[in-house]
């Protein structure tokens, strides 16, 4: 009889499961990542310190350099870059978001303090030189990467658009000649007063 009483609860607790109706799926609300390149947080985070890394680089040029390519170069990354933040400022808003003001990520103020250690003259063309690749290297392949697979149409937008200023900026940063000038030819040997020459 008490197995018949355990089957019978059983059979009721059963029967009364599936009179339930099923639970309705549950959706999980993703926090954007700000540190994923490909979401509209992390994109203009890494844009807009890279725009600040190549304003901010390109004004220390004009104070430590006497090169006339260095300083051609700084006042064109100064003007492009000035436009490219104001073109995602705009692109943001108009898509509802919140631009965060641009400010220097750890890994690209590191790479301004070495610049900034790198005194002036010669020495600091070539270590500008070698920033601006590093700095446009992995400004192309954000650029590139959003326009290609980002997650706010605008933004895309505006990263396929910025990405040909940016390879030019490359190229021009591979070009530019950073050598030392030759030193001036040795003055002619002067004779000792007193010989006859």
């Amino acid at each position: 009889m008490r197995k018949l009483a355990v089957m019978l609860g059983g059979a009721a607790l059963l029967a009364a499961c599936s009179n339930n109706p099923p639970a309705e799926p549950t959706t999980q609300v993703v926090a954007a990542d700000p540190n994923n390149p490909l979401m509209a947080p992390g994109y203009m985070a890494m844009a807009g310190s890279s725009d600040q890394f190549e304003i901010q680089s390109s004004q220390l040029a004009l104070q430590a350099s006497q090169n006339p390519a260095v300083r051609n170069m700084a006042n064109m990354l100064i003007a492009d870059h000035t436009r490219s933040t104001q073109m995602l400022m705009a692109a943001a808003q108009s898509a509802g978001l919140t631009p965060p003001p641009p400010t220097l990520l750890p890994e690209d103020q590191a790479l301004l303090d070495q610049l900034r250690a790198a005194g002036s003259g010669p020495g600091f063309d070539m270590a500008f030189q070698q920033a601006q690749l590093t700095a446009h290297q992995k400004a192309l392949a954000l650029h590139t990467n959003y326009s290609a697979q980002g997650d706010v149409p605008a933004l895309r937008t505006v990263a396929g658009q910025i990405v040909p200023v940016i390879q030019m900026h490359l190229q021009h940063a591979q070009s530019v000649s950073v050598a030392p000038p030759p030193p001036p030819p040795a003055p002619p040997p002067v004779g000792r007063s007193g010989e006859r020459g």
